[in-house]
């Protein structure tokens, strides 16, 4: 089985249109994440004669420095060092999960070609770190997988239609849950099937050491607090409106409420760029950027299926990996994630609170979401 990598690249310019310092952008976050020039140079695959060279190069086309070196505590980059790594993080945060797709789908087409026999997984989810986990673990297994990263009412109708085997949604754990599940509830059918695949934090994301103490909700009225959200119509904002509704909180007065992000990533290195104090997302990718990270509610992801899907062979199949304990260590691995009840089965009917006319209005006028 083949597997499919497309990676974020973008490249400073002249204003003729001559490509500037290729790698250097690289070589910035790589001494960002490590302190070290070294270490960066082993990341970024560059000799330290050319990193050296590079940074030389940066220096004298942007007229001030991007790193600074002192003895004994390594490499530490200028606020434009700064400015330019975090640049390529939101670039590569943004564009992350639409090129998972991309990558995913050329893979299953290969699989197609090459194996017209072989059954193939046809997942379509909100964008999920476990969810990338289980792929990443069926592509090394051999399982061919054709995963799709969508909104989660266009999820709902694909499902109905047949058009895929699975699709991944959360809900809020807790005194949420019930109004969240009827954001979606009208427009799924009560015999469907879930299916546990891991429970994760979602809360507020904040800069290292929480400088501004933001620990509430209610933190974020205040005038010193400068805020990135999700985009309307994605399940966490749902949950986040939600959230501060509950906590009697007027999202009117928090600033920067209408500044919105299309991934829990995007939002992280939002607030690792210094564009805003904090965020609502999950907890992994504030780890990953070396922010911190305030729990404030916990949630499930899940798949949801036909009623008829788990008793075929390929859903005898997933059942099968999502019950493995080597899959279960993976999860476990992720930073706010817990694969409790993993490959527990539930019928939707008695989670979701749907009503008996059924599915309600047609998939196009309804709001779209996302995760």
């Amino acid at each position: 089985m083949f597997k499919v990598a497309i990676d974020t690249h973008w490249q400073l310019l002249s204003c003729e249109g001559e490509p500037l310092m290729p790698r250097l952008t690289s070589l910035l976050v790589g001494i960002q994440r490590t302190g070290t020039l070294a270490a960066a140079c082993r990341s970024s695959g560059l000799s330290y004669r050319y990193a050296w060279g590079l940074l030389r190069e940066g220096d004298r086309a942007f007229g001030q420095p991007l790193v600074e070196s002192r003895r004994g505590t390594g490499a530490h980059l200028t606020a434009l060092g700064e400015r330019l790594a975090w640049a390529d993080q939101r670039i590569t945060a943004r564009l992350k999960p639409l090129l998972d797709s991309l990558a995913s789908e050329v893979e299953s087409e290969i699989e197609r070609a090459l194996w017209t026999s072989k059954p193939v997984l046809r997942l379509q989810a909100s964008h999920g770190f476990a969810v990338e986990a289980m792929r990443q673990y069926m592509v090394d297994h051999l399982m061919p997988i054709d995963l799709k990263y969508r909104d989660s009412d266009e999820l709902i109708d694909v499902l109905a239609d047949r058009r895929c085997d699975l699709i991944g949604l959360h809900l809020p754990i807790g005194d949420l849950e019930q109004s969240a599940a009827a954001h979606y509830a009208a427009h799924m059918d009560p015999d469907w099937q879930m299916v546990h695949l891991a429970n994760r934090r979602q809360g507020l994301v904040v800069a290292p050491g929480n400088p501004k103490r933001i620990v509430t909700l209610e933190d974020l009225v205040r005038d010193d607090v400068r805020f990135v959200n999700r985009q309307p119509g994605s399940g966490t904002r749902v949950t986040f409106d939600l959230a501060l509704q509950q906590a009697n909180v007027d999202s009117f007065a928090i600033r920067g409420h209408d500044i919105a992000e299309y991934t829990h990533a995007a939002v992280a290195a939002y607030v690792g760029s210094g564009m805003a104090d904090v965020g609502f997302a999950l907890e992994l990718p504030a780890r990953r950027f070396g922010l911190d990270f305030v729990p404030i509610l916990s949630e499930r992801y899940f798949f949801v299926c036909r009623s008829d899907f788990l008793a075929e062979p390929m859903g005898v199949a997933i059942l099968d990996v999502l019950r493995r304990p080597e899959l279960h260590a993976l999860i476990a691995a992720l930073p706010g994630y817990d694969p409790v009840d993993v490959g527990r089965v539930e019928r939707v009917g008695d989670v979701f609170p749907i009503p008996k006319r059924g599915r309600a209005k047609p998939a196009a006028q309804r709001p779209r979401a996302s995760a």
